[in-house]
């Protein structure tokens, strides 16, 4: 069974309640979300909640505002409730989760943007199959389909992508695709 909470008020937050899953709308009265999104689950919150934001909102901004402070998936309220159960499975697993659409303008923003930078040093921690790992998981593939593909168990895929995150320091798949596209591992298209 998997315990989500849906952030409603401020007092919520700071219940001390540890449930698998905060599930907030990223605008709601009473509160900045993007704010307590940071407080849940950001960057030097030592033991990061998981959170998922469900918004009527389709827009860029607010992607980049919830993933940032460190939101693990984001989804449309027209999602199916099928669609929203099955989120909250994933994310809650340890695993990130961003509307499909949402998805392919993301891709698109990343085509956008100039030429990556040099590596980051924090690469060079990584071996060259935690590499190869971390770029198949950049480009959406699943542990199953990188198993394939890297001729490997599915359970040392499962171990190398959990190497990867710890290397790294980073929370779950949805960040380490951010990383891997904002350090240049992987370039849209290629």
């Amino acid at each position: 069974m998997i315990s989500v909470v849906l952030v409603d008020d401020q007092a919520l937050v700071r219940t001390g309640l540890r449930p698998d899953l905060f599930l907030m709308d990223i605008r709601m009265p009473n509160m900045d979300r993007i704010e307590a999104t940071r407080r849940l689950a950001g960057p030097g919150v030592a033991d990061p909640l998981r959170v998922l934001v469900l918004t009527t909102y389709d827009l860029d901004e607010y992607v980049f505002a919830a993933l940032r402070p460190g939101a693990c998936g984001f989804l449309l309220k027209h999602t199916s409730p099928e669609g929203l159960v099955e989120a909250v499975r994933t994310v809650a697993s340890g695993d990130g989760l961003i509307a499909p659409a949402v998805t392919r303008r993301l891709i698109a923003e990343f085509a956008r943007a100039p030429t990556a930078p040099a590596p980051p040093a924090e690469l060079e921690r990584l071996t060259e199959r935690e590499r190869e790992v971390l770029e198949l998981v950049a480009r959406g593939r699943s542990n199953a389909e990188i198993a394939r593909e890297l001729v490997v168990g599915p359970a040392t895929v499962k171990t190398h992508v959990g190497r990867v995150l710890t290397k790294l320091g980073l929370r779950d798949r949805v960040e380490a695709v951010i990383w891997a596209y904002e350090a240049g591992v992987v370039r849209p298209g290629g």
